[in-house]
C-alpha cells in the first residue's frame, strides 16, 4: 500500500513539475476599425498543422490558454463576419506568459452601407427664427419673419441609427512593477476625469460586466471625494500621503498620495464665457442621448449667474449657431433654445468644434472662465474624422486660453477612446452622463470643479529611495504616464484641476528587505549604483501652472516613513484601496493577488463614512452586483 501511495505521489509530482514548466498564451481580440472588444472569437493553437489547443474570447475580448508545451506554434483566429487572421511561429517559453493581441477586419459583405433614413432637424434661433435642415434635399433654410431664406450650410446625407454595438475603448496595458535601482522616478499627469466610473456603473446596472478597457482605475478612484485638508499656503493644493499594508498582498505595502484643490467660493469665480457645443446628429436620437443631454444642460443653466454668458452651437449635417452669447440671467431664452433641439443628420464634428472655438474667442473674457462644453456620443464621421486629426485641431485651439469639457452620452456606438483623447488634448475634463443624477452631480454639486480650472498642466514626479523600496507599481494612470524629462518641460501638456477637486494616486510597494524577485534583467556591465544614506522613503514633486500663466511652479515634499505611517489606515486609505481592488477584479488584473469581492466590500463598508450624497453606498451596491454577475 505504501508503494502505491509513493508511486502516485511521484507521478503527481512529475505532472505538477511538467505543468509548472509549461507556458501560457493570452491576449485580446478587438475590431480593427472601432477598437471595440470582440467576444466569441475562436483561437486555435496549431503545431505542424495539428490542433494542440483552442479557446474562445470572452465578453471583453480576452482569452487565455494555459499549459502549452514550450515551442513554436501557429495561431489562427476565426469569427463569423470577420476575416480570419493567422500568425505563424509564435514562441511559447517555459514557465512564462506570452501576450498576443489581434485586430480583426470585417468581411466585405459586412461593410456594405445600410440604407439611410430621412429626418428633419429643427433648431430655434431666438434672434433670427427657425433653421431647418432637410436631409432629403440636403439643404438648410432659415424661416424668419420675412419668409424663407436659403442658408449657406455644407449639408450632407443623414446617417441611420446604429443598431449594433460599435463602442470603442483604448487598449490599456497595466503598469508593471519597476525596480527602483533602475527606475527610481515615476512621472505622470494628474487625472480628475470620472467618466470611467459612471460608464462602468451603466454596464453593471444593465446586469452586464463592463469591457475590460472601459475600466480606468484612476478615474474610478477619483470619482469619489476624500477628506483631505484644504491648502493653507500660496499653492492651490495640499499634498497628503499615507502608507500601510496592501490589502490584497500581505507582503507588499500600499502608498496613497492625495491632492486637494482649493475650494473657491462661488462669488469669487470669474465670469464665465461658455459655449455649449451639442451633437444633434442622427446617432443622438435616443432617450439616453439628446433628451438626457438637454436635461443635463438645464441643470447647468439653473446654476448660472447674471455675469455668466452662454452661446449654443450645434452640429449635424452642418454646424450652426443656435443661440448667440446670452447672459445667464436670461434663463428662459437659453432653455427655449435647448428645448427646440432635435436629432437628425450626419456628424460634422470637426466643423462644430471650429465654430464653437470661434464663438468662444469672439466673446472672450479677459481673466475670465472661457470654456467650450462638448456634449456627444463621440461618433464623429464627417469632416475631421480621425482621432489624430481631431486631437491636433483641439491642440491648436487650447493656446487661445479656452478650456474644454467633454460630456459623453449613450451606448451602443459610444466612442470613449476618442473623447478621452480630445479632453486630454484640450486642457479639459471628461465625464460620462448615464442618468439625470449624474448630471446633477456634474452640473450641480460639482459645477465649479467641472467648469473652473484652478491649475493646469499638473504633473507628479515621485522618486523612491532604493535603500527602503525595492520596487513599485503605479495603479492606473496608464494613459497619463510621462517621460522623466517631461516633468521639467513646460511645453509638455498635462492635466487640469478644478475648484475643490481631489486627486488620489496609489502605489503598490515592495520594500527593500523583501526577498521577492522583481527584475529579470541581467546586471549592468559598465556602471554601478551607489545608494545614498538617507532616512527618506521618497520625494514627491509637483509642477503646475496657474490658468493664465505659461511657466510652471514647483512643490517638493521629502517624506520619511514616520511622516506617513498611522496606527490604523484612514477611511481615505481604505476606501481608495477598495475601489482599486474592485477595478483590478473588473479588469481581471494579473496583480490582484488575493483580492476578492468580499475583501472589497469589507473595506468599502468599513470606510463609507458620512456619505451624505450616497455615492459610496451606491458603490457598495455595484460591487455586490458585479459579484453576483461573476458567479
Amino acid at each position: 500500500m505504501k508503494k502505491i501511495i509513493l508511486i502516485i505521489s511521484l507521478v503527481t509530482s512529475i505532472l505538477n513539475d511538467t505543468c509548472s514548466q509549461n507556458g501560457t498564451l493570452k491576449g485580446r481580440i478587438i475590431n480593427k476599425t472601432t477598437r471595440s472588444a470582440l467576444p466569441d472569437a475562436k483561437i486555435s493553437v496549431l503545431q505542424n498543422k495539428v490542433l494542440k489547443a483552442e479557446a474562445t474570447s470572452g465578453n471583453d475580448g480576452t482569452f487565455i490558454i494555459r499549459n502549452l508545451v514550450p515551442g513554436n506554434y501557429d495561431i489562427k483566429v476565426d469569427l463569423t463576419g470577420y476575416i480570419t487572421v493567422n500568425k505563424h511561429s509564435v514562441s511559447i517559453f517555459r514557465d512564462k506568459s506570452t501576450e498576443l493581441n489581434f485586430q480583426l477586419e470585417k468581411a466585405k459583405k459586412e461593410l456594405e452601407e445600410e440604407p439611410t433614413t430621412t429626418r428633419v432637424l429643427h433648431i430655434l434661433n431666438a434672434e433670427e427664427g427657425i433653421i431647418m435642415y432637410d436631409a432629403v434635399k440636403s439643404t438648410a433654410v432659415k424661416k424668419g419673419g420675412s419668409g424663407i431664406q436659403s442658408m449657406g450650410f455644407s449639408a450632407s446625407y443623414d446617417m441611420p441609427f446604429v443598431q449594433h454595438n460599435t463602442e470603442s475603448y483604448d487598449l490599456i496595458n497595466e503598469n508593471i512593477f519597476k525596480e527602483v535601482l533602475n527606475n527610481p522616478l515615476s512621472t505622470f499627469s494628474v487625472d480628475v476625469d470620472r467618466a470611467s466610473y459612471s460608464n462602468v456603473r451603466r454596464f453593471l446596472k444593465q446586469n452586464q460586466m463592463p469591457y475590460k478597457d472601459a475600466v480606468r482605475i484612476e478615474e474610478m478612484i477619483n470619482y469619489f471625494d476624500y477628506d483631505y485638508p484644504q491648502p493653507t499656503g500660496e499653492d492651490p493644493f495640499s499634498v497628503n500621503l499615507e502608507i500601510s499594508k496592501c490589502p490584497w498582498n500581505k507582503d507588499h505595502e500600499l502608498l496613497l498620495i492625495g491632492l486637494q484643490g482649493k475650494e473657491i467660493e462661488t462669488d469669487k469665480i470669474p465670469a464665465g464665457n461658455l459655449v455649449f457645443l451639442i451633437d444633434v446628429s442622427g446617432s443622438m436620437n435616443s432617450l439616453n442621448k439628446l433628451p438626457l443631454l438637454k436635461q443635463a444642460f438645464k441643470i447647468l443653466v439653473d446654476n448660472l449667474r447674471p455675469e455668466d454668458k452662454v452661446a449654443i452651437v450645434v452640429y449635424a449635417g452642418a454646424a450652426g449657431v443656435v443661440l448667440e452669447s446670452t447672459s445667464g440671467k436670461d434663463k428662459q431664452k437659453i432653455l427655449a433654445a435647448l428645448d427646440q433641439l432635435q436629432a437628425g443628420g450626419s456628424t460634422a464634428g470637426g466643423a462644430g468644434i471650429k465654430l464653437a472655438y470661434k464663438i468662444a474667442k469672439q466673446n472672450f473674457i479677459t481673466n475670465g472662465n472661457n470654456r467650450v462644453i462638448l456634449a456627444t456620443d463621440g461618433d464623429f464621421n464627417i469632416g475631421a474624422s480621425s482621432d489624430a486629426e481631431m486631437v491636433r485641431l483641439i491642440e491648436e485651439r487650447r493656446n487661445d486660453g479656452v478650456f474644454l469639457s467633454i460630456l459623453g452620452f449613450g451606448m451602443g456606438n459610444y466612442k470613449d477612446s476618442k473623447m478621452e483623447q480630445l479632453s486630454n488634448a484640450g486642457n479639459g475634463n471628461y465625464a460620462y452622463i448615464d442618468n439625470i443624477l449624474e448630471a446633477k452631480k456634474v452640473f450641480g454639486k460639482e459645477i465649479w470643479g467641472t467648469l473652473y480650472t484652478i491649475a493646469k498642466d499638473v504633473k507628479f514626479q515621485v522618486e523612491f529611495n532604493p535603500a527602503q523600496v525595492k520596487a513599485y507599481r503605479l495603479i492606473g494612470y496608464e494613459n497619463r504616464m510621462l517621460n522623466k524629462e517631461d516633468f521639467n518641460d513646460d511645453k509638455k501638456d498635462a492635466g487640469e484641476i478644478g475648484s475643490g477637486h481631489t486627486v488620489t494616486a496609489l502605489y503598490e510597494i515592495i520594500t527593500a528587505e523583501s526577498d521577492e524577485q522583481v527584475s529579470n534583467v541581467d546586471p549592468l556591465e559598465y556602471q554601478k549604483t551607489n545608494i545614498v544614506d538617507s532616512k527618506n522613503l521618497l520625494t514627491v514633486k509637483l509642477r503646475y501652472k496657474k490658468p493664465d500663466e505659461d511657466v510652471s511652479r514647483l512643490m517638493v515634499n521629502k517624506i520619511t516613513r514616520k511622516d506617513i505611517e498611522k496606527p490604523f489606515p484612514s477611511d481615505n486609505f481604505n476606501f481608495a484601496a477598495s475601489v482599486a481592488g474592485f477595478g483590478m477584479l473588473l479588469r481581471d488584473s494579473e496583480f490582484m493577488a488575493e483580492a476578492d469581492f468580499n475583501q472589497v466590500l469589507s473595506l468599502a463598508i468599513s470606510s463609507k463614512g458620512n456619505d451624505e450624497d450616497g455615492y459610496r453606498s451606491e458603490f457598495i451596491t455595484l460591487v455586490e452586483t458585479a459579484q453576483l454577475l461573476k458567479r
